[in-house]
């Protein structure tokens, strides 16, 4: 144990001194040619099947891109992904590939990402996030029923924390969509009803809507009326205000009838 960590400290600081060489050489010299190189050799150096810096191949793919090669970035975060893959790694290829605007890249890197972490509930919720930001609600959906069918997971609070976020978007700022929501809450009650004792049903239960049946008129093409059924989704909050206008009608019609009585008294 202590000459593994003896070897791990002694690569870490021939890195170190290589490093500051890669820049001297990339800042002060301005040769491009010998920079590579320098961290070409540097990435030679460390037996990556026994221990690997992701400092290292960043650095190495971040100068590349600094030349504009962004080939010879992809192939070198590419090595580093099949030799010594990190969550450092899987972040930066995903943030560049993303201010790329390559989507297609990024699933499949995230993809990549799970296949060798199947319990990051990081990287499935920002995968999941990812294609709600593009509107594939089926998408995300489908990558959140992926999540909690794993066997085991790291930090399920934050799968949580995207579905409390996901009900607020509805709810505040897209309030139309009511069955999107109700498709929400039905994943996250499959979500806490899944982990046990580590679940919080009631948490969910307390946000679910009542499903109501309702009759809309359609005008047929000869002009003659039809009534179709569809289902309505009435939310905790909106009971809440249909109560109070409820509460406010009556305070109304009892003050008026107490002002009605006052005159016909006088």
């Amino acid at each position: 144990m202590k000459n593994c960590f003896r070897m791990v400290n002694v690569g870490f600081m021939v890195c170190v001194r290589r490093i500051n060489y890669a820049l001297y050489e990339e800042i002060e010299t301005e040769d491009v040619e010998r920079t590579r190189d320098v961290y070409r050799e540097c990435l030679k150096l460390i037996p990556h099947s026994k221990f690997s810096f992701a400092k290292i191949w960043l650095l190495a793919a971040q100068f590349e891109i600094r030349q504009l090669n962004l080939a010879g970035a992809r192939q070198i975060l590419g090595n580093a992904i099949g030799k010594a893959p990190k969550d450092k790694i899987f972040k930066k290829y995903i943030e560049i590939e993303l201010q790329l605007g390559n989507i297609d890249r990024c699933r499949k890197l995230y993809e990549r990402y799970l296949e060798w972490s199947p319990e990051n509930c990081y990287a499935w919720s920002k995968y999941a996030e990812l294609e709600r930001s593009l509107a594939e609600t089926e998408r995300a959906r489908a990558i959140f029923e992926l999540a909690i069918s794993q066997p085991a997971l790291d930090m399920p609070e934050l799968l949580w924390k995207i579905f409390e976020r996901a009900n607020s978007y509805y709810k505040d700022s897209a309030p139309e969509l009511k069955e999107e929501r109700a498709t929400l809450l039905e994943d996250w009650l499959n979500m806490e009803t899944n982990f046990g004792n580590l679940g919080d049903v009631s948490v969910v239960q307390s946000k679910l809507p009542k499903k109501l049946k309702k009759r809309k008129p359609i005008t047929r093409e000869d002009g003659s009326t039809e009534y179709e059924e569809y289902i309505d989704y009435l939310y905790p909050e909106e009971s809440q205000t249909t109560n109070l206008k409820i509460l406010e009608a009556a305070y109304k019609w009892k003050k008026q009838k107490l002002a009605s009585s006052e005159e016909d008294y006088d």
